[in-house]
């Protein structure tokens, strides 16, 4: 696995915007924000033209968004890139893409969300480590949160050890200013399927489960590849349910079985789901245990901090790494092999 160079305050960020949010005065105060923070920090912030666009959910053309995006990437002044935001339609750029050619500037490469489906062709079918954790967008509250301590830390080489949170997000509450932080309501339980401790070592692959589930099969999927190079190491997955229903869940997991992503399993986390709907009642439990993994009795970690109902992890895609979900407390411990 390639690894990018850890930076120092005073590196600069690239924020391209291959995919947008909505655009309100809102999310214009945060992206100010955001500004703001990270520049106090200690970092210089190089930020898309286009920061404050969205029509339809894009900033641009496919072809402008695939083009600002390779422009930032061999700039070499941008020491790691910080994608803007979530969204949806990240996926039209790919084909405009030259992933060959990103491939050789081996800089870290974060976003959360839709940037999930650029992280994961990155490291199952090149083999860069890329950080599933937060878009520039979320450094725009008024303070800095754990997930965000632990993602700067991270990318300057001062941390390796992640533990789950205290609380989490379960009411979204609407935002006044754009500012406002988390409303951290509900304490934080990581749960396993058969409910028993787990410890487990192996190298990491996942992201956002709707982004991936929209790549599986084509030709940007790398996991034949990543599961041939590290079948030895083993794989441990890690999904963020975002929209999905129950039903879909075992649906696309059933596909992914069939394309051979759990090959080499030896666990699958998943996060709290954002939006935990089911046409049959299915509960979570329960639509694990109709699911594919329960029948390949593959273990399942749940309730994880890896989540659209924050906080949520800084993951390493790629690392290898020891993870353990003991009396519904996580920990995850990346080793940089």
């Amino acid at each position: 696995m390639n690894y990018p160079k850890f930076i120092t305050k005073n590196s600069t960020i690239g924020v391209p915007n291959p995919t947008s949010e909505k655009i309100d005065e809102k999310r214009k105060n945060k992206y100010k924000n955001a500004k703001k923070n990270l520049t106090n920090y200690g970092f210089n912030l190089n930020i898309s033209k286009n920061i404050f666009i969205s029509n339809k959910g894009r900033s641009a053309s496919k072809e402008d968004r695939a083009k600002e995006l390779m422009k930032m990437i061999k700039d070499k002044e941008n020491d790691i890139i910080l994608f803007a935001s979530g969204g949806d339609f990240f996926i039209e750029i790919l084909p405009y893409l030259d992933f060959e050619e990103i491939k050789k500037y081996k800089k870290w490469f974060i976003g959360f969300s839709d940037p999930s489906s650029f992280l994961y062709i990155l490291t199952s079918k090149y083999d860069l480590a890329t950080i599933y954790g937060s878009n520039y967008s979320s450094f725009g509250a008024y303070k800095f949160y754990n997930n965000h301590n632990d993602l700067l830390e991270i990318i300057q080489g001062e941390k390796n050890v992640i533990t789950s949170y205290d609380k989490y997000e379960e009411t979204y509450q609407e935002s006044v200013t754009g500012l406002e932080g988390y409303n951290l309501d509900t304490k934080v339980v990581w749960k396993t399927l058969d409910k028993k401790d787990i410890t487990v070592e192996g190298r990491l692959l996942g992201g956002c489960f709707d982004c991936i589930a929209d790549i599986a099969g084509t030709k940007y999927d790398g996991i034949t590849s990543f599961n041939e190079k590290y079948k030895e190491d083993g794989i441990i997955w890690f999904f963020d349910n975002c929209e999905k229903s129950m039903e879909e869940v075992i649906r696309i997991l059933w596909r992914f079985n069939c394309l051979g992503y759990f090959d080499y399993t030896k666990a699958v986390i998943f996060g709290r789901f954002g939006n935990p709907h089911s046409y049959y009642d299915y509960s979570i439990e329960e639509c694990f245990n109709d699911s594919i993994l329960k029948e390949r009795n593959i273990p399942i970690i749940y309730d994880a901090d890896i989540s659209h109902k924050a906080l949520s992890m800084p993951i390493i895609n790629g690392a290898y790494a020891k993870v353990e979900c003991i009396n519904n407390k996580g920990k995850i411990e990346y080793k940089y092999i």
